[in-house]
């Protein structure tokens, strides 16, 4: 297998394996993509961790694969390319991606698929395509620019630069450096402390932001204020609110 779904803590871990350098080769996307609806179907895992392993992330496509398709050939292979990354980003469960390493081209676009990056201090981020003359397909071009502004994609995309660690958090590329040998733990951590939240009200967060970003302020009020009023309609909010009113805030359990 080129990736494997492992549960535990409420926590799936979507481990990349495909080694030397975890390059997303046409049967690693479309894994991925398998994966990724799994863990949605999945009331088991209510929190997902995408790690690529110790030394490295993912450094990006199969290069040598891509070279040997023509025009045609991507024209059809590149609408599941971006199928199997969105599956990742709509995960309607908090998604942190575990950075190590290289996380360039495809793999920084997997790790924007994430709601929350934690990189190691040795890692190195970027959208390197423009070498190869091409630009991101996977989301790249979207999703990089929605997350640290126009300017500071197009600088990313335009050069094909990496990052490190440093610069990527500065820019609002990663959300936490921390030391290479604690990412996955702290990745892990931080997954499994919003496995223990209410799932329904979680997904509605995600599902209002991710909605809104898309759409004008109206709208989005909208997404928001139809989850709002559905949530009263849940478990989840009238042991939050009894909990509240009877022991103080912050300590009702949900899972």
């Amino acid at each position: 297998m080129t990736a494997t779904l492992e549960v535990a803590e409420g926590v799936g871990t979507i481990r990349l394996d495909r080694p030397p350098m975890n390059a997303l080769d046409i049967a690693t996307q479309d894994r991925l993509k398998e994966l990724a609806e799994e863990a949605t179907r999945r009331d088991d895992v209510r929190a997902v961790v995408i790690y690529g392993g110790e030394k490295v992330f993912a450094a990006g496509a199969d290069i040598k694969e891509m070279q040997a398709m023509d025009h045609a050939a991507m024209v059809v292979r590149s609408g599941a390319l971006q199928e199997s990354f969105t599956a990742v980003a709509r995960i309607p469960k908090p998604v942190v991606a575990a950075v190590t390493g290289y996380a360039l081209g495809g793999g920084c676009e997997l790790a924007l698929c994430a709601d929350f990056r934690v990189a190691a201090d040795n890692a190195k981020l970027g959208q390197p395509e423009i070498l190869l003359g091409l630009i991101p397909g996977a989301g790249g071009t979207q999703r990089l620019a929605r997350l640290v502004g126009p300017s500071k994609a197009k600088d990313l995309i335009f050069t094909g630069r990496h990052v490190k660690a440093d610069e990527a958090l500065t820019m609002g590329l990663v959300d936490r450096v921390v030391p290479a040998a604690e990412v996955y733990e702290q990745a892990h951590a931080w997954a499994a402390r919003l496995a223990r939240g209410p799932a329904i009200a979680l997904r509605a967060a995600k599902e209002s932001v991710d909605a809104g970003l898309e759409t004008d302020i109206d709208t989005g009020l909208a997404i928001e204020r139809t989850w709002f009023a559905g949530l009263f309609a849940t478990e989840d909010r009238e042991r939050g609110m009894r909990s509240f009113v009877e022991e103080g805030p912050g300590k009702a359990k949900f899972a």
